[in-house]
């Protein structure tokens, strides 16, 4: 089993930043992707960034220049700095892992941050 925890979420004006982050715990050792997604109102949920096993990073067309995601390991945590902040942007964000658990590969889902992006 892996647990994670976003945090970080909150209102910002147009042009603003914010930087989510996301603590994982339990068989983190067992983790081979990681991402960052996003489902807005009335929408599906669609993949914002991430990371592979390989160490490389992708990023969805409508972010990429503006939000960067990176992890640290030692404290086993991921972030997503997101600058020039739209109100398209707005959605509630999810922290994904994808790892090994009882025989295959499953995603793990975090309870999701609320980003609304507002004048």
């Amino acid at each position: 089993q892996v647990q994670l925890v976003e945090s970080g979420g909150g209102l910002v004006q147009p042009g603003g930043s914010l930087r989510l982050s996301c603590v994982a715990s339990g068989n983190i050792f067992n983790i081979k992707d990681v991402g960052w997604y996003r489902q807005a109102p009335g929408t599906q949920r669609e993949l914002v960034a991430t990371i592979i096993s390989g160490g490389t990073t992708t990023y969805a067309d409508s972010v990429k220049g503006r939000f960067t995601f990176s992890r640290d390991n030692a404290k086993n945590t991921l972030y997503l700095q997101m600058n020039s902040l739209k109100p398209d942007d707005t959605a509630v964000y999810y922290c994904n892992a994808f790892a090994w658990a009882a025989g295959y590969y499953r995603h793990y889902w975090g309870q999701g941050t609320q980003v609304t992006v507002s004048s």
